[in-house]
């Protein structure tokens, strides 16, 4: 009996996507249990897998832990910031690598990935000292601005990947029709790329949200959420770390959620 080979390839990209998958899902399915596990059945040895029942009793005391609501606000505010700064600055980039040529464009492509091959902890200490000389430490302006050079590579790939996938001749149409480039960047170019540049600035929210190293540093009374919960972990009960990472999670899960149907537009896929 001869196996095809086809069917075996398949077979085999399946079963690594399926452990990809459990590898990335059992952890979540943890603390997801742990989180609405009752506190004393928590402790208790040997600890069941399922919950005996559902109980918010863990996920309502890290939510009334002193400092958390403000945390959370601080970092959806960072995180906005970030999104407006990021696409403000890597969207005319993108744009600007996918519809000119001009001299070093490869050298500035190249540029952009070795930026981000310098770790952000041989710059914690300068960096701190910048930003305390200039006002901005320990503002939520000041963690935008960092987490916006951590996000600026990322988003100039995918935009300029998006405008790529821009046909060209519907904007030059556009041009010889009266309008001037920015008007034909508005009209065209803006609506057909707003998909594929909207999922780029939800992937910004949930690097900023995510980010720990550059919020710590640079924040002391208005933390972001996940510095806060870095900050308290070594302080803080089992059932709290656990509430505290199902909380950190989540955002990112919705935002993946909401922005799944739009993945193949951050690779100028759909639009041609």
């Amino acid at each position: 009996m001869t196996v095809n080979p086809i069917r075996l390839r398949l077979i085999g990209i399946y079963l690594s996507m399926a452990l990809i998958g459990a590898w990335v899902l059992a952890p979540l399915l943890l603390v997801t249990f742990a989180t609405f596990t009752p506190p004393p059945e928590l402790y208790r040895w040997p600890k069941p897998f399922l919950p005996s029942r559902f109980s918010t009793e863990t996920l309502a005391f890290f939510l009334t832990t002193e400092g958390v609501l403000h945390s959370t606000v601080t970092s959806l505010l960072v995180g906005v910031l970030t999104i407006v700064l990021a696409m403000a600055i890597g969207a005319p980039a993108g744009y600007a690598m996918a519809r000119f040529s001009f001299w070093g464009k490869e050298g500035f492509r190249l540029a952009i990935l070795v930026t981000r091959m310098f770790p952000v902890a041989i710059l914690a200490i300068p960096l701190a000292v910048s930003f305390i000389r200039i006002g901005l430490y320990d503002t939520p302006l000041g963690v935008a601005i960092a987490h916006t050079a951590l996000a600026l590579p990322i988003v100039i790939l995918i935009t300029t990947s998006v405008f790529l996938g821009v046909p060209r001749d519907l904007e030059e149409a556009a041009i010889t029709l009266g309008c001037s480039r920015f008007q034909a960047f508005l009209k065209v170019v803006l609506p057909l790329a707003l998909p594929g540049l909207a999922a780029a600035g939800m992937f910004t929210f949930v690097l900023s949200w995510n980010e720990v190293f550059a919020a710590t540093i640079l924040t002391v009374q208005n933390r972001t959420l996940p510095a806060l919960v870095v900050y308290l972990l070594g302080l803080s009960p089992l059932n709290f770390r656990f509430a505290g990472g199902f909380f950190m999670v989540l955002p990112a899960l919705v935002v993946m959620f909401v922005i799944r149907k739009y993945l193949t537009h951050l690779w100028g896929i759909t639009i041609r």
